[in-house]
């Protein structure tokens, strides 16, 4: 392995250049702020020593239990790496990360920019005490998971994805600042979100159903760290925001269908739905009826 200066990667679709094969998956037209993910499957192979300026990684391996040996140089530090499916790679900002692997295997190559961690608990930590540390091969489960749903939301619904996967960013976050940071993290016990706050962020989502709304975006509105907004927010309306805009998105394209007045397509654009059949699943899931069948009453 080369002992030359890592290659500052700059611009998050840079590093995908660097592997043999393209991704299968990514999320660079979605709209998604401050996050980069890829979903790979590369044949055994090496790449450089690279840092990225701006964003911590994660490389969360999806490959199952059979085991594929790795050759890994993070912060100056060598380890030989047996990794398994669920496993996890985290390279903070600015730390070189370089690897050689023996066997094809698929993985997901998360970038998360530093200021969204720094920022996902502020009220709870001083951000510029916050400092993840390094770390090879580990088996997390909850990141794992987060990885997957990621995923699942880019295959089935990737320009409707924005507030969910901003969710499960700020989520994963906290559990990153809490696990493998050099920070104390104490979270706070919030009494609610007031009547006033609560009526502000539910009037500004009504007001821009038809746009790509995004998680910092509501939590901006109180103002509160992302972390807080989605707790309280919770609390005080029994769903998470992101299922809260889906909702409100049904119920103003039922209001929509019972007039009878605009095709089925239409309606879903401006409510928000990324299509038509976006509009189905949902209206079928949440009222139990097609649109169509509401149309024709």
């Amino acid at each position: 392995m080369s002992e030359q200066k890592p290659l500052v990667i700059t611009k998050e679709d840079e590093i995908f250049t660097l592997f043999p094969r393209l991704p299968i998956l990514t999320n660079l037209q979605t709209g998604w702020q401050g996050i980069s993910f890829g979903y790979m499957c590369q044949p055994a192979s090496a790449f450089p020593e690279v840092s990225t300026s701006q964003c911590h990684s994660l490389v969360i391996f999806t490959h199952g239990a059979r085991v594929i040996h790795a050759e890994r140089k993070m912060g100056g530090r060598r380890h030989r790496d047996a990794v398994c499916g669920g496993d996890i790679v985290i390279t903070p900002v600015n730390v070189g990360h370089e690897a050689s692997w023996e066997a094809e295997g698929d993985f997901i190559l998360l970038g998360i920019e530093q200021q969204i961690v720094a920022h996902a608990v502020e009220e709870a930590a001083d951000a510029d005490q916050i400092e993840l540390v390094p770390h090879f091969a580990t088996p997390d489960p909850l990141v794992y998971q987060i990885g997957l749903a990621l995923k699942s939301v880019l295959e089935n619904n990737p320009s409707g994805s924005r507030l969910y996967a901003e969710t499960m960013v700020n989520a994963l976050s906290v559990h990153l600042i809490q696990h493998y940071s050099t920070g104390k993290l104490i979270l706070k016990a919030y009494k609610g979100l007031p009547r006033r706050q609560l009526q502000q962020v539910i009037d500004y989502i009504h007001a821009h159903l038809e746009q790509n709304l995004g998680l910092a975006e509501l939590a901006t509105l109180i103002p509160m760290s992302p972390h807080y907004f989605s707790l309280l927010f919770k609390q005080a309306t029994g769903m998470a925001p992101h299922k809260y805009v889906i909702h409100c998105r049904v119920e103003r394209a039922k209001e929509l269908l019972l007039k009878g007045e605009i095709a089925i397509a239409e309606i879903a654009r401006l409510v928000g739905f990324a299509s038509q059949s976006h509009l189905n699943f949902h209206c079928k899931r949440l009222l139990g009826v097609t649109p169509k069948t509401l149309q024709q009453r």
